[in-house]
Order: C-alpha cells, then sequence, then structure tokens
C-alpha cells in the first residue's frame, strides 16, 4: 500500500513537472499574441491517459509552481484551471474516443478565451481569433500524444 502511494505521488509529481515546462515552452505565431505553448496537448493526454484525478492534482501542482516562481499569477491560474475543468467535463461526459481528445483542447481553450474576455473587456472573437493556431495544433496533436502516453504508462506497468 506504502509504495502504491509512493508511486501515484511520484507520478503525479511528474506529470506536473511536464505540464510546467511545456506551459513554458511557446511556439511562435506570424503575428504577436498568437503564439501558444505546448501544453495544452499533453494536458489533454494526461486527462485521457491517466484520468482527471491525476491530472487535476498534476494541474493544481503546476499552477502551483507557476505562482512560486513568479511566471503566473492569478489570472493565468484561473485560465488553466478553467481550460482543465472543460477537458475533464468533455472526457468524463463523452468518453475517451479519438474525438473527444481531439476537441476537448480547443472547446477548453474557446471556453477559456470567452471568460477572459469577460474579465478584461476585450473583444471575445479578437482573443478566440488569436488562439485559433494554438486550437488546431492541439486538435491535431492530442490524440498523437495521448497514444504516446499510453505506450508509457504500458511499458511502465509492465516493468513494474
Amino acid at each position: 500500500m506504502r509504495n502504491e502511494r509512493t508511486a501515484e505521488l511520484t507520478e503525479i509529481a511528474l506529470l506536473a513537472a511536464l505540464i510546467t515546462v511545456t506551459g513554458a515552452i511557446k511556439l511562435p505565431s506570424l503575428m504577436p499574441g498568437m503564439e501558444f505553448q505546448l501544453s495544452a496537448p499533453l494536458a489533454v493526454g494526461i486527462c485521457a491517459v491517466f484520468g482527471f484525478r491525476k491530472y487535476i492534482l498534476a494541474g493544481i501542482l503546476s499552477s502551483a509552481v507557476g505562482l512560486l516562481l513568479g511566471t503566473h499569477n492569478l489570472l493565468n491560474v484561473a485560465i488553466a484551471m478553467q481550460f482543465r475543468l472543460v477537458v475533464g467535463a468533455v472526457l468524463a461526459l463523452f468518453g475517451r474516443h479519438w474525438w473527444t481528445i481531439a476537441l476537448s483542447g480547443p472547446l477548453g481553450t474557446f471556453t477559456a478565451r470567452i471568460t477572459l474576455s469577460l474579465v478584461v473587456g476585450k473583444a471575445a472573437w479578437a482573443l478566440v481569433a488569436a488562439a485559433v493556431p494554438g486550437m488546431i495544433f492541439t486538435l491535431l496533436a492530442a490524440p498523437a500524444v495521448t497514444r504516446i502516453l499510453q505506450r508509457i504508462q504500458l511499458a511502465a506497468h509492465r516493468t513494474a
């Protein structure tokens, strides 16, 4: 029992580290403000493979690290948490199919951008339009990342 708990905590910490590191890497875009983080497809894959509980705990830990390092503020964390909750809700409500994995990230981004527009008082569609390249990247990359994480999890359980 103790080893299982230690393994689970280690797994959550590693997932949080992956989210944090990939969240710090932004892919550039042709226009300012349209760059996007590599963490979105990874986050979707983590939720699909490891389950919502581990995903949300890893996300909370990642956000806490971002706050402690000063790379995130409360608005960043609120938007990230909303993304995480929408991804989790889509996968919980509609199952872990290739299409839900592909669409959950863009739906999370869309919802987070609409909320952000309400908070900052900017045009919602401008914020959504700026996120479209990242949403397309997440739509295409999340299923592939999920398959990679499934193979990693399978290999880890075979050796354990």
